[in-house]
């Protein structure tokens, strides 16, 4: 059984807008806030002069503020593409997760996650496979959630994918099979590979090899990205 949805606090931040073009969110973005408390991640999203936002934000303990409402665009994914999505920001809701960038997500901030996001994906039809992290969609310049965070524990509560069965590239290669799965083209590889192995073969380092392959090929497979949605 989940957590009930923890309580939650208004703090609205004034950097939103209009999600542009009437874009409906299919998208959920995670993010690490990098900063050294919650309370000074809060005052930040809600300065107009940083032009940074999200719709929600946790604290290590579990505490929860709705920053932007969910209609409204939030200005927290910046410069990136997932699929055919090149605005994010009109396409997402954004959630920042407090934390350094150097240690474990506490179980309070997990659950609290785990309570919020079911709402989230029934209010807006936003399936599993369209929960991403930052570096997901911008791998040349976002690490956050980063390989600390725990996408299988998600996956395990319907709330993401993970990998399911090694499956043979039958011929294609990292670029192909990371471009079906949703990663951007002209990102370097390296670039991608780190986001990848930092969301699914958290510890895996050196080249590319079989596994990552494997790996990628049954994620592509099941979840080709955009196969229902219009393009951006």
């Amino acid at each position: 059984m989940r957590t009930p949805t923890p309580d939650l606090s208004q703090h609205p931040s004034p950097n939103c807008g209009e999600r542009r073009n009437h874009a409906r969110p299919d998208l959920i973005v995670l993010h690490y806030t990098a900063m050294i408390s919650v309370e000074v991640a809060l005052d930040r999203l809600c300065d107009p002069a940083a032009e940074v936002s999200c719709h929600y934000l946790i604290a290590e303990d579990g505490r929860l503020w709705q920053l932007v409402p969910e209609d409204q665009r939030a200005w927290h994914a910046g410069a990136g593409q997932w699929g055919s999505v090149r605005d994010v920001n009109s396409r997402s809701i954004g959630i920042e997760l407090a934390n350094t960038s150097t240690h474990p997500f506490p179980e309070p901030q997990m659950a609290a996650l785990e309570a919020l996001m079911p709402g989230i994906m029934t209010r807006w039809d936003i399936p599993v496979e369209r929960v991403i992290g930052h570096s997901d969609m911008a791998p040349a310049r976002k690490y956050d959630p980063g390989g600390r965070f725990d996408w299988q524990r998600l996956a395990r509560q319907g709330l993401s994918i993970w990998p399911d069965t090694p499956r043979d590239p039958a011929g294609q290669g990292f670029d192909a099979l990371a471009e079906t799965f949703g990663y951007a083209p002209t990102t370097p590889q390296d670039d991608r590979l780190c986001a990848f192995r930092d969301r699914f073969r958290p510890g895996a380092n050196g080249p590319l090899c079989k596994d990552d392959l494997m790996c990628l090929a049954d994620l592509a497979a099941r979840f080709p990205v955009d196969a229902h949605l219009p393009s951006a």
